[in-house]
């Protein structure tokens, strides 16, 4: 889809989301005054920036997301034929998720819930898949998984402590973005046991952790995600595509695409503006996993290597950009030291700060911001 097209599905969808704004806060009262000019109004979309997302719309403060602390939960379905989907439609399976809750009849709380396969390089190559998870209202009434719809469910991809180490690793990649930008996934750690629901017998027990749904982040930032591709720099918010391509080079990722809708929403909000949202992080440098490459369609080979992928149009949004990112070091640094830091090896720690350490060492000389970062712009 070309960004022409783009343009088009942009406009009746924003114009269809307006319309149910109004008929939802109700018509305005007339004042008598114009409307500002259109180029007033671009300029107002232009300025805004990702801190005022959740403030045209309340979004639903689901429990799970409250609290940080790790969560055991057992996770039981029919493992045998969940492992079987490998296909783009798979069936939904029955399961169900179980936690200790002394509100709960036994002191246990169990779930009923909906599990299916998803994704598209893990499905191929995991030994357990990826999967997403359906949730329905009045069987989460009182639990901590109210007011989830169909979030997704990272879980180990092969059953060893080296692929363990890579979940947790991603999960602290989330935990940065949202440091970065409310405009993000929430995450929840869990330590998930995955039980065949006919024995009851448990297979295996990981660290796991659960994504928060697109219509969630959608509903906060007050707008809904918009699936058309083809989305170009004068199609995103400015300062929050800006953090997006940045957090993306700190970590050294390059799999993604807002355009193409790869590892990546696009969330279109009332004024016309469109949030860039990523996710999915498990093929960045800042992993560096042993089956993650690189896109033979750049330039650089070596996953651990940076390439700066923002627009050039935005260039002039970096150095404001990157002050965010500064004042927000030590917390970053800190996500590493804290209990979920600790659940990662020394070394794992060790390299990542390391690999962090090069990002602000280039963020500090504006010299090397202008050779790593900014002359590596795309035009297009």
């Amino acid at each position: 889809m070309n960004q022409n097209v783009f343009a088009v599905i942009r406009r009746v969808f924003v114009a269809s989301l307006v319309a149910t704004s109004v008929v939802a806060q109700g018509s305005p009262p007339k004042t008598g005054k114009t409307k500002a000019p259109k180029s007033e109004a671009s300029a107002a979309r232009k300025t805004s920036t990702p801190d005022t997302v959740g403030q045209a719309q309340k979004a639903v403060d689901a429990r799970l997301f409250r609290s940080e602390e790790l969560l055991a939960v057992t996770f039981a379905t029919n493992l045998k034929a969940l492992r079987k989907d490998k296909g783009d439609k798979a069936p939904w399976h029955a399961a169900t998720l179980s936690y200790a809750d002394s509100g709960a009849p036994n002191g246990l709380q169990v779930v009923p819930v909906r599990a299916r396969t998803r994704g598209i390089w893990r499905l191929r190559n995991c030994e357990f898949p990826p999967v997403r998870l359906n949730f329905v209202n009045k069987d989460t009434k009182g639990t901590l998984f109210r007011d989830l719809d169909e979030p997704k469910l990272v879980s180990y991809c092969r059953n060893t402590n080296s692929y363990e180490q890579y979940v947790l690793q991603e999960f602290q990649l989330y935990r940065i973005y949202r440091l970065l930008t409310p405009a993000s996934h929430r995450v929840r750690l869990l330590r998930m046991s995955y039980a065949d629901s006919a024995t009851g017998r448990v297979d295996v027990t990981r660290y796991a952790f659960i994504v928060e749904d697109p219509a969630s982040v959608a509903q906060a930032a007050g707008g809904k995600i918009l699936k058309a591709k083809g989305a170009g720099p004068d199609d995103l918010e400015p300062m929050a595509a800006t953090i997006a391509y940045l957090f993306q080079y700190l970590i050294g990722n390059t799999d993604f695409s807002f355009s193409g809708l790869h590892n990546a929403e696009l969330i279109a909000l009332p004024t016309g503006t469109n949030l860039p949202i990523a996710y999915d992080f498990d093929f960045a440098g800042a992993i560096d996993a042993t089956y993650a490459t690189t896109d033979p369609s750049i330039s650089i080979t070596k996953v651990r290597a940076r390439l700066y992928r923002g627009f050039c149009t935005q260039n002039a949004l970096v150095p404001e950009a990157l002050k965010k990112f500064e004042a927000q070091k030590a917390a970053i640094y800190a996500l590493y030291t804290d209990k979920i830091g600790a659940l990662l090896l020394p070394g794992v720690v060790k390299e990542t700060l390391s690999y962090f350490d090069e990002f602000y060492s280039i963020a500090a000389k504006p010299k090397d911001v202008e050779r790593q970062i900014l002359s590596n712009c795309r035009s297009l």
